[in-house]
């Protein structure tokens, strides 16, 4: 791996990291599926005119139905289900166990065929849920139901972009990537627009819920899809989800200084399970390979 996509993995992180204390913002005055909606109403909205400028092609059209199910995976399950897990745990557990995405690409590359499911990847699993669960368990916050429920949202919106990025990689060999992002967006506006719709009513339209949204739509989704499209035609999958073992140091940080969200050495446990664990099944070492470009 080069140095200047290191450099643009740590970029990556950082903003992805960030969209944990906007969803904080956001979930709570709009609502999660009036939000994900929002998001992926701006994202297309950006792409699409960023294709006009570059005056570039959108995809033809039998390819959209396999662009859809692209959406369905990295954009529309994961934005409902860390919007609502916003609802109930803070910024930095939501991070973290987003970090388990790469666990998931794993198990579903070796599902697919795309690679073997090795002794070393299926401990680092066992160690990966096993961080999920002393960090749910050790945190800061009380082990109740919702927070539970949470928990597992959050698994479930990791899995979907771990096994997303294969279908992904894929997507980068036959298109380009600016008009695969676009389409990928039109279609979650599309599939949230009827959800999102009925939340209007008793949305609050807050100025900090406002701004909060139109980052997230503008730049950590809409740009940050095209930016980490553009690095999986250049990188193995497995390393641009790597981009997922940084994010929760970010979270967990940017929870703290902007939403005063309690940090305590509870977390640490579950942390460092789920960054070794990743490790683990990736082979992923960022400062190495970083040492080679």
């Amino acid at each position: 791996m080069q140095t200047r996509h290191f450099l643009q993995l740590i970029a990556l992180s950082a903003l992805w990291g960030g969209s944990f204390p906007l969803l904080r913002i956001a979930s709570p005055a709009l609502g999660p599926l009036l939000l994900a909606g929002l998001r992926c109403v701006l994202a297309a909205a950006v792409l699409a005119l960023l294709m006009k400028g570059l005056r570039q092609k959108w995809p033809a059209r039998e390819a959209w139905p396999k662009l859809a199910v692209l959406s369905l995976l990295t954009v529309v399950a994961p934005f409902v289900l860390f919007s609502w897990a916003a609802l109930v745990i803070p910024a930095g557990y939501s991070a973290v166990l987003n970090a388990t995405a790469p666990l998931f690409g794993v198990l579903g590359a070796a599902a697919m065929g795309e690679e073997r499911l090795s002794g070393r990847r299926l401990l680092g699993c066992a160690v990966g849920f096993a961080g999920v669960a002393l960090l749910v368990q050790l945190g800061p916050v009380a082990v109740t139901t919702p927070v539970l429920l949470a928990a597992l949202a959050c698994t479930g919106a990791a899995a979907g972009y771990g096994v997303g990025a294969i279908l992904m990689k894929r997507a980068t060999l036959k298109h380009d990537a600016l008009p695969a992002s676009a389409v990928v967006h039109v279609a979650a506006t599309l599939i949230l627009l009827i959800p999102a719709g009925a939340g209007v009513p008793s949305a609050h339209f807050s100025t900090g819920a406002l701004i909060s949204v139109a980052v997230l739509g503008l730049f950590t989704s809409g740009l940050m899809y095209w930016i980490s499209m553009r690095l999986m035609r250049e990188i193995p999958a497995s390393a641009a989800t790597s981009a997922a073992f940084m994010i929760p140091l970010f979270g967990v940080a940017w929870g703290g200084i902007f939403l005063g969200e309690p940090v305590t050495w509870g977390m640490a446990p579950g942390c460092v399970l789920v960054l070794a664990a990743t490790a683990l099944i990736t082979g992923f070492n960022p400062f190495r390979q970083a040492d080679r470009g």
